[in-house]
């Protein structure tokens, strides 16, 4: 058996769906597609929490596709305006890990000590098991 780490793509075109990957040694590592039209690779080891909702994804499209045009954002000196709106998008609940006493839903938080790893479809955010990416479809 290998030491190699399990990885696991992600190909969430189409489907709607949005994904926090939180940052664990499981040996699995999620790798998606982001960036706009850069289709830069991502990649981030840990376990998958699904983001429930109706279009949970919708005001982060219309920042990234909308306002950003698809470009990506990496590296990007955001804007206030736009920092508050990115602020505000992945504001989405979430539940934590069943190894907590809480086991309501807690709004993800955007990470500012990673923003210039901000890119559409990988987002920095603090979960409420920690550090983690929001992912969801990537626009090219």
């Amino acid at each position: 058996m290998s030491d190699a780490p399990r990885r696991v793509f992600l190909d969430l075109e189409d489907t709607g769906w949005v994904f926090v990957v939180v940052a664990a040694p499981t040996g699995v590592v999620y790798e998606v597609q982001g960036g706009g039209f850069g289709c830069v690779p991502y990649a981030q080891e840990g376990y998958l929490l699904p983001v429930p909702g109706n279009d949970p994804a919708g005001d982060l499209k219309d920042l990234f596709v909308g306002e950003l045009k698809g470009a990506g954002a990496a590296g990007m000196d955001w804007p206030p305006p736009l920092l508050d709106r990115l602020r505000t998008a992945v504001a989405l609940l979430v539940h934590g890990s069943a190894n907590r006493d809480d086991l309501f839903p807690a709004p993800l938080v955007l990470d500012e000590s990673r923003l210039s790893e901000a890119d559409e479809a990988w987002v920095p955010v603090l979960t409420p098991d920690g550090p983690g990416v929001l992912t969801w479809e990537n626009s090219d």
